[in-house]
């Protein structure tokens, strides 16, 4: 019998309520959180063999802009969410298949540009604001992963 992943919850409500309602989350949280985002993309791009987790990280920035459109803290006016979630999943879909995980040119824009608006965002929100963001996004993938999606949902996929 096949075992299930565990998806650990990685903030609680304490967590919101501990945060801070006015200040943006810690400089160096920030820094780290957008290095491993930044380098994900990049090694997509450009390295050999992208790894999964690099994948994942480029997802995790999208699904978390995606949240916050949800949540009106931010527009998407042009629908590059839409197109980064789309090319994410096309990039998943060609590592099942080939075992390489690549974007195409206009993946590549569309995940770039989310991941810019996910940095300017992240700077100005509070840092309440941000763990309640990233709460809201690790409920509603768990909703998908077990099998309640929405009908905008694309897919989701654990690679």
């Amino acid at each position: 019998m096949k075992r299930k992943k565990h998806h650990p919850i990685w903030y609680t409500m304490m967590d919101v309520m501990m945060a801070s309602p006015d200040k943006p989350i810690d400089a160096s949280k920030r820094r780290h959180q957008l290095t491993r985002m930044w380098d994900g993309l990049a090694s997509i791009e450009t390295a050999p063999a992208p790894s999964t987790e690099d994948w994942r990280v480029c997802s995790d920035a999208v699904n978390l802009m995606e949240t916050m459109v949800n949540m009106q803290i931010v527009e998407d006016a042009n629908g590059l969410i839409n197109d980064a979630v789309t090319a994410l999943a096309m990039a998943g879909k060609r590592h099942m298949k080939n075992g390489v995980i690549r974007l195409d040119a206009q993946g590549m824009q569309a995940v770039r540009a989310v991941l810019e608006d996910y940095a300017s965002v992240i700077e100005q929100i509070s840092e309440r604001t941000l763990i309640q963001v990233h709460r809201n996004t690790e409920k509603r993938i768990r909703e998908i992963l077990v099998g309640r999606k929405q009908p905008h949902d694309v897919e989701v996929m654990d690679i």
